[in-house]
């Protein structure tokens, strides 16, 4: 193999492996996500934080001076030496963002992939609503308990793939919810990413919810009849009708 074709490859390997790798990252709806860097603050200038979105190329996300900062509101701060911290998350904070500064004079780029996930509980016959932003869908697809694959139930250009759902306003609607639709939805981007996972769970009946009172009530199989009279009244009736 001749020198000219092993730089080639040399050469090869080295774009190959310097590309930017994404950062997985979760969250729970409601609580706090962290973007960690690793990098020493002293040998970082330049600083930009950006969110990317489908529609808008780049938008730039303030990032307050710490995350104890009292005056400032933002939901986004940095702690420590770089950490980007997302505070009071919802579902549209799902997506891809990229951290972007000057590291040792030379310009370094993180990438972070966020998804989020919430649980709820939902009573048989409720409405069900999945604020789960369609506007920056792909896909959402639904994997029930007794299934072993997912299911498509709405798809970009096609809507709706089940009867149950609607889409009203850019979520998913179930009117009458029902025990098979209990289960997992996921919410998936342009490029098949995972951006939010929601579990639906159907909320149990209180004990005797389902039966009206009755007189004699059945409580754990056994028949709760008239009360009985204690041996002692019989015994004094029985000898009274001797004499």
């Amino acid at each position: 193999m001749s020198n000219l074709l092993l730089l080639h490859l040399l050469l090869f390997c080295i774009i190959y492996h310097s590309g930017t790798s994404t950062i997985p990252v979760k969250g729970r709806k409601g609580g706090n996500a962290i973007l960690i860097c690793e990098y020493k603050a002293s040998e970082i200038s330049d600083i930009r934080f950006i969110r990317h979105r489908k529609r808008i190329h780049f938008a730039v996300i303030p990032v307050c001076p710490s995350e104890e900062h009292k005056r400032a509101r933002a939901r986004v701060c940095k702690k420590e030496a770089c950490d980007i911290v997302i505070k009071d998350l919802i579902f549209s904070d799902a997506g891809k963002y990229i951290f972007r500064f000057d590291y040792k004079n030379a310009l370094t780029e993180l990438e972070y992939q966020l998804y989020i996930y919430d649980e709820i509980s939902v009573k048989i016959s409720e409405k069900l609503k999945l604020d789960v932003l369609l506007s920056n869908a792909d896909t959402v697809q639904h994997h029930s308990g007794t299934s072993t694959k997912w299911k498509d139930v709405w798809k970009r250009g096609h809507g709706v793939q089940n009867d149950q759902l609607n889409d009203r306003d850019g979520n998913l609607i179930i009117n009458n919810f029902t025990a098979s639709d209990a289960g997992t939805y996921r919410v998936l981007g342009s490029e098949g990413e995972l951006l939010i996972t929601v579990t639906v769970e159907e909320t149990p009946e209180s004990p005797g919810s389902r039966n009206g009172s009755k007189s004699d009530a059945i409580i754990n199989n056994h028949w709760i009849g008239p009360a009985r009279q204690p041996v002692c009244f019989w015994m004094v009736l029985w000898w009274l009708c001797l004499f």
